[in-house]
């Protein structure tokens, strides 16, 4: 079991839901959608949003709508009052020192909850549709080490310098800085990744797994932080989907129902998915039905079938799960009413 308690963390919606198989998931892409959700995520139980980052639809394809992730997350931490708000960046559409800027701007509106999660990015297509900064694999990675240099020295020195390969910046002022310098989270599976993440992120995430997938993948990502920092990772997150329901039949069914996979537009990014990043495990269109590899924890049952299966998370040493719904905010509840308890019961054992 974990130090402390499992943090429970939602993916703000921003392509109108999670499932590529299903057109229609009564989640519109509009920001009155998105507060509702904010605001009720943390009254019933959660601690985190994680807001993600792309200026195409990875979900329902190309041409269907999708929110800035930015404009979400200043939106966002004026509406509530206690949930981090852990927004994606990629550092191939930002220059550093104006995302140091805006960040440190939402941390003041939202008094202090504004986190990163670095992304190196996969999607050559939306690089070339939005001019985005995309060359190999390693070198994206490199770029990122820059990158989050660059915005911790903004965030504690004035004035501020840098010399690099990527970037260069001379007596740069900021003001006024974060009141505690934003988490970095950042997640990857390739050597050069895990490398990098090692040395430059605070905390690690990663694509959904089984327990012993995670259980291993944390012991390696300890050993690589101790090998450089004395700072270990705080926090380990995972994202997952989960189908809660009265029966495990009717879970199942609901499972069966969302994997019918059909192919056509919303499998545009499949290939660049696969080809464009180095993953350790293989995946398959049935997997890739769901956003982020989210069915491969298996949260798929009732309530307490659910809660004993997040709890073979926590035990491998996850404490921070980020989760995805359909509809989701009606999922969101049922989960919050039903497996969230539950699970604060089973820790407490």
């Amino acid at each position: 079991m974990t130090a402390g308690p499992l943090r429970f963390g939602y993916w703000t919606p921003i392509f109108g839901g999670w499932l590529r198989n299903v057109d229609d998931e009564q989640t519109p892409t509009t920001f009155e959608h998105v507060k509702e959700i904010a605001q009720t995520a943390e009254t019933s139980g959660f601690d985190v949003t994680l807001i993600a980052e792309l200026n195409l639809n990875d979900v329902k394809g190309q041409e269907a709508p999708s929110l800035d992730a930015w404009e979400l997350a200043a939106a966002v931490a004026a509406v509530t009052t206690r949930i981090e708000i852990l927004t994606a960046i990629r550092p191939g559409y930002h220059l550093p020192a104006v995302a140091a800027k805006r960040a440190a701007t939402i941390d003041d509106i939202s008094g202090g909850r504004f986190t990163l999660n670095v992304v190196s990015a996969w999607w050559a297509e939306e690089a070339r549709q939005y001019g985005g900064i995309f060359s190999e694999h390693d070198d994206r990675y490199k770029r990122s080490l820059e990158f989050v240099e660059i915005l911790k020295g903004l965030w504690s020195e004035t004035p501020y310098s840098f010399s690099g390969e990527y970037y260069e910046l001379e007596n740069t002022y900021l003001s006024p800085k974060p009141q505690v310098a934003p988490v970095i989270y950042a997640g990857g599976e390739s050597e050069g990744g895990k490398n990098a993440i090692s040395r430059f992120a605070d905390a690690y995430v990663t694509h959904g797994g089984t327990p012993s997938e995670l259980r291993t993948k944390i012991a390696d990502l300890t050993a690589r932080r101790a090998a450089v920092s004395e700072t270990p990772f705080s926090s380990f997150g995972m994202a997952a989907y989960a189908i809660v329901r009265d029966t495990e039949e009717e879970a199942q069914a609901e499972l069966e129902r969302i994997t019918d996979v059909r192919g056509g537009a919303a499998y545009e990014s499949y290939q660049d998915f696969v080809s464009k990043s180095q993953l350790e495990t293989t995946v398959d269109l049935r997997d890739y039905s769901v956003s982020n590899r989210g069915l491969r924890p298996d949260l798929v049952g009732t309530p307490d079938q659910v809660a004993e299966r997040i709890v073979e998370f926590s035990d491998a040493g996850v404490d921070l799960l980020l989760l995805q719904f359909s509809p989701h905010l009606r999922e969101m509840r049922r989960f919050a009413e039903q497996v969230i308890p539950r699970v604060r019961e089973l820790e407490g054992r």
